[in-house]
């Protein structure tokens, strides 16, 4: 199931087994999965644990997970699941000085900040939390610097305005990312509609991109996909 903007009144559900999707993804040649536990981000809990451990069991997918993450219990407990990294959205806004203490407890490597933005009157990028129903009060480069001091390495960034809505990813957005922070490693999200705008990222060096609708729509296939795989 995915959702438009991040609306649940407004969502897809494709009507496929996940364990046998992840697998045929690892079949086209993806080494890395993003997960979001839809579920646990409304509750808090993790829903879908079940399920996503059986994704890892069931691959060699290094997979991040996102969703409902609030504590450091429950951070441990997927990092036990076997999950790779991972993904902290609202709280890296509201609770800085915990998520900073999460870097350097569990390490870098292991976090992903997940920052959502929309863009202000003057293009200024502006977060938004709790799936994207408040304002942040705190621009995208605040927050990022906010966390460099402990190490930050992984940040997953959405134009929310382009989620789900197939009109092309943020190309300005991203190359002021990478000119900005080049230490950190990127992570697109939003708009990806085609194997045309993997291209366009990868040619301002974006490191990562996630891809949801397109994949699941059949907008992008295997055979395009060749040349990105090695990193995907």
């Amino acid at each position: 199931m995915r959702l438009f903007q991040g609306d649940f009144d407004r969502q897809t559900i494709y009507g496929k087994d996940p364990v046998a999707l992840a697998g045929s993804y690892q079949t086209m040649g993806f080494s890395n999965l993003h997960i979001v536990d839809l579920d646990g981000a409304r509750s808090g809990q993790q829903e879908n644990q079940a399920i996503i451990r059986s994704i890892i069991d069931s691959s060699e997918l290094a997979v991040q997970v996102g969703g409902g993450i609030r504590s450091a219990q429950q951070l441990e407990s997927w990092l036990d699941a076997g999950v790779a990294r991972v993904v902290i959205g609202s709280l890296a806004i509201i609770r800085p000085r915990l998520v900073s203490e999460w870097l350097v407890s569990y390490g870098p490597e292991k976090i992903v900040l997940a920052l959502d933005v929309t863009l202000d009157e003057t293009g200024t990028p502006q977060l938004a939390t709790h799936g994207w129903t408040r304002p942040g009060n705190i621009t995208l480069w605040q927050c990022i610097d906010t966390y460099l001091d402990v190490g930050l390495q992984h940040v997953l960034c959405t134009d929310i305005s382009r989620d789900g809505a197939m009109t092309g990813p943020n190309i300005e957005l991203y190359a002021q990312l990478i000119g900005k922070y080049p230490q950190i490693q990127l992570q697109a999200s939003g708009g990806v509609r085609d194997i045309n705008d993997l291209k366009a990222l990868d040619r301002i060096g974006l490191p990562a991109a996630i891809s949801g609708r397109a994949l699941l729509d059949g907008k992008i296939d295997s055979t395009e996909l060749t040349t990105f795989l090695p990193a995907a």
